[in-house]
């Protein structure tokens, strides 16, 4: 990669201990290292961010990652997003490049998150750049806990969706549409919830009130397009498994003792 990067890029890892589907994932530890620190490793792989932040909310929190020699910044309790909680910190430090890296993400590879950095640093436009890969059959199209989005011909977000977008009229047609979904230019995407954000825009977050778009389908990102922002989206071949169960994280457990 020959990618000529200006701008001074943070990963902040927002990390809450209370978890309402699986209480105190980011300290499950069955690896021999805790959740919170394979994703904190994970990270460090990453080329073109300067440091890794985790955002805490809890004493845990800040324990575990001091532990491992990793940078930790206790956060208020009160924040009702991950984003605000990102927000805090990034006000503190001059990079100009946050991404907002979730802490049950310790398998998203670096080169993905380097992607955001370029994106951004390449296209001034952006407001905001975000992932996305290609779905490839219509059970996960038709799965609300799989968010679809739609791209332009520049590769920025039209809209996001738990419904199928785009929606195929004849059903009976469904798998030509698949079979030219093969392609380079995918026509069914899945996003994936990571956000590389201009550090003014994420200061400027919290102070935006959510739409009816984001209050119907329950997704933060339809404020960012409600309120004009152009969001970059860049697609990778697959969507890492993020841990929001106990099965996922067996599951985890599993691929990395097997590796």
């Amino acid at each position: 990669m020959n990618w000529n990067i200006s701008l001074k890029a943070a990963i902040i890892i927002p990390a809450r201990l209370a978890s309402s589907r699986l209480p105190q994932k980011l300290l499950l530890a069955d690896t021999g290292q805790t959740l919170i620190e394979h994703t904190y490793r994970a990270a460090e792989k990453c080329s073109l961010a300067e440091k890794i932040i985790v955002a805490a909310d809890s004493d845990e929190i800040v324990a575990a990652v001091t532990a491992f020699g990793g940078n930790v910044v206790m956060t208020s309790p009160d924040h009702q997003s991950g984003s605000d909680r990102v927000a805090e910190v990034a006000a503190q430090i001059d990079s100009e490049i946050v991404i907002n890296l979730q802490g049950d993400e310790p398998e998203l590879g670096a080169s993905a998150i380097d992607l955001l950095i370029e994106r951004l640093s390449r296209d001034e436009s952006l407001d905001v750049a975000t992932l996305a890969c290609p779905i490839r059959n219509s059970t996960a199209l038709g799965d609300p806990s799989c968010v679809k989005v739609v791209i332009d011909n520049f590769g920025r977000a039209m809209f996001f969706s738990r419904s199928p977008i785009p929606a195929v009229r004849d059903p009976k047609t469904i798998e030509t549409w698949f079979e030219a979904s093969s392609t380079s230019k995918p026509l069914f995407l899945q996003h994936i919830g990571i956000y590389g954000f201009r550090k003014s825009r994420l200061l400027e977050l919290s102070s935006l009130q959510p739409s009816p778009y984001e209050n119907i389908e329950s997704l933060e990102q339809l404020r960012f397009l409600s309120n004009g922002w152009k969001i970059g989206v860049e697609i990778v071949k697959l969507r890492a498994q993020g841990i929001d169960t106990l099965e996922d994280y067996a599951a985890f457990v599993k691929r990395w003792q097997n590796r």
